[in-house]
């Protein structure tokens, strides 16, 4: 029969160690594991957790400046971004002044042919000899100031437009101004605008197709002249075409004469654009055989009156 008894288990007894020595094993310096006296004894084993050690902090750098130690600490990056920054910017500024200064000097942009357009009264000719100072000038310093120096002494230019072609023309278009009578001065006629400018000379006043101002602007007065031209000024070039002739007894009574021997009564030169209308629509009026019109009369132009 089993017995019904437990076996018993008694550890065997240690004996005393000795204190650890390079032969019975030592604790190492990061705290791993080390065996204490003889495994084959069946000595205690003993182990601990591993702790890192932390990072060594970045140096810093140390600057001895007159006997004295300064520390200098690493720049902030912002600083450093804000440095690039207008490193960068300088750069192009640098670049695109060097760019413009060869432009504006370059031999390469130098003037040579000069083009000439409106001209009437004037010859391309003429233009292109008074613009010839400019003549191997870099285009990009050839403003309209130059150009419009240059033509002030030709009377027939009212405005100029300027415009530069890479890489050595220049484009002139010339406005000038418009003659709007003929001023019969002794055996010549000089053909003026409403300025009273004086713009040429004609010994045939049957070339230009203008009213002639007998006497001119010395014979009739300053304010009778200007009155007469901005009447003259105002009408359309069909209708001046027809004009033999025009007069002025004062400012308020200027008159027009046609070429078939009809009177024009025009007052002063308030609304002259009105009165031009009116005066171009009776003139395209039907004529009749029977009564025909020898004055129109547009001084009050919303009432007109022929007779």
């Amino acid at each position: 029969m089993p017995s019904s008894r437990r076996p018993t288990y008694s550890p065997p007894k240690r004996d005393a160690r000795p204190a650890p020595t390079a032969e019975n094993g030592t604790r190492s310096p990061n705290g791993a594991a080390e065996v204490v006296g003889d495994a084959a004894r069946g000595d205690v084993i003993t182990a601990s957790r591993s702790v890192p050690e932390p990072p060594a902090p970045k140096p810093v750098r140390e600057e001895k400046t007159s006997g004295a130690t300064v520390l200098a600490f690493p720049e902030p990056k912002g600083r450093r971004r804000r440095k690039k920054v207008i490193l960068a910017v300088v750069t192009v500024f640098v670049v695109v002044a060097g760019l413009l200064a060869a432009a504006v000097y370059s031999p390469v942009l130098a003037l040579q042919t000069i083009s000439v357009t409106g001209t009437r009264l004037l010859t391309p000719a003429q233009v292109q000899a008074a613009l010839e100072p400019l003549r191997g000038k870099p285009l990009p310093q050839i403003g309209e100031d130059d150009v419009r120096g240059l033509l002030g002494s030709l009377v027939q230019v009212k405005s100029v437009s300027v415009e530069a072609r890479p890489p050595s023309t220049l484009d002139v278009a010339v406005h000038e101004r418009v003659p709007v009578a003929l001023v019969k001065q002794g055996e010549k006629y000089q053909l003026v605008d409403v300025d009273g400018v004086q713009l040429a000379t004609t010994d045939d006043p049957t070339s230009a197709s203008l009213p002639v101002i007998d006497g001119g602007a010395g014979a009739i007065g300053q304010d009778l002249f200007r009155a007469t031209a901005a009447v003259l000024g105002a009408l359309p070039p069909d209708v001046l075409a027809k004009l033999s002739n025009a007069s002025a007894q004062s400012v308020d009574a200027v008159e027009l004469k046609l070429v078939d021997g009809q009177t024009i009564v025009w007052g002063n030169a308030s609304e002259k654009e009105l009165k031009a209308k009116v005066l171009a629509a009776l003139l395209k009026a039907p004529a009749d055989p029977k009564n025909p019109v020898k004055v129109y009369d547009v001084s009050v132009p919303r009432h007109p009156v022929t007779r």
